[in-house]
């Protein structure tokens, strides 16, 4: 048997899952074991090579994910909060390694994510880029660093079939400044301006959200003084930034301890000193 980890995607006909299989085949470091797509779906039955359209694999698309979690070492999943909970529950049955790039999670799925981390790793991030997570750490710092006289913003676009804002990625960065100014980002979030809404409140940490054409991802993070703006930004140009980190994510949790871990601890930067 292969040394290399076997690794399951979900949602394997969407534009995530494709590019997560193109990425995992072609990276030498681990073996497709697994493609699951929703019971009634088209793709379900069919060879997964033939189903990308390209030659067949022997791989045949399932919608059995305890099947498929039982044969794997790692699962990568970018699909719905409903279906992930449920994954998560899985694949800490399985002990597999759950590497979580779905957003739009609410408290109840998060505490249903964190009750499976006890018994298995699960690595869950709002975006696994090396650039994004490098510009969480400094929007931390920088808000370490400014008082309360600075107003943050958060501005991100994404392609016009994105069904939830503001981005997992936006709150990421939201969650840094707040952690830097050591505030409750729950408490002095604001979103979704419009109308009369009266002055911006000290503090505030506000979001805005794009959604249009076929952006990958953009994200800006102003801090707005008196006579003078500090802008940090990164941007995605390809979705294989994103494949590409959550495969280093399911590799990295190979014999670690169960629990929950971010980016932050894949790429080393827990204690960076950025």
């Amino acid at each position: 048997m292969s040394e290399l980890p076997g690794i399951v995607i979900t949602g394997a006909s969407g534009r995530m899952g494709r590019m997560l299989a193109a990425t995992i085949m072609a990276s030498g470091k681990a073996r497709l074991v697994g493609a699951l797509e929703r019971t009634g779906h088209a793709w379900v039955g069919q060879d997964h090579g033939t189903a990308l359209g390209g030659t067949p694999s022997g791989l045949i698309v399932s919608d059995d994910p305890l099947e498929a979690f039982a044969r794997a070492q790692a699962v990568i999943d970018f699909t719905a909060p409903a279906a992930t909970v449920e994954f998560a529950a899985l694949a800490a049955q399985a002990r597999a390694v759950h590497v979580i790039g779905t957003t739009g999670l609410e408290p109840e799925h998060l505490a249903r994510i964190k009750a499976a981390a006890r018994h298995a790793v699960i690595v869950r991030a709002g975006n696994m880029s090396l650039g994004v997570n490098l510009l969480v750490q400094l929007t931390r710092k920088v808000a370490e660093a400014l008082d309360a006289d600075w107003d943050v913003e958060i501005l991100e676009a994404h392609h016009r079939m994105k069904v939830d804002a503001p981005s997992g990625t936006a709150l990421m960065l939201g969650q840094a400044a707040a952690d830097g100014r050591g505030i409750s980002l729950d408490a002095n979030r604001e979103a979704g301006r419009d109308g009369i809404t009266g002055a911006r409140r000290p503090g505030a940490i506000g979001f805005a959200s794009l959604r249009g054409g076929d952006y990958v991802g953009e994200h800006d993070v102003i801090f707005a003084g008196a006579g003078e703006r500090i802008v940090l930004r990164h941007v995605a140009t390809d979705r294989a930034v994103f494949a590409r980190g959550a495969l280093r994510a399911a590799i990295w949790g190979q014999g670690q301890k169960p629990g929950e871990y971010d980016m932050i601890d894949v790429l080393g930067l827990r204690t960076s000193t950025l």
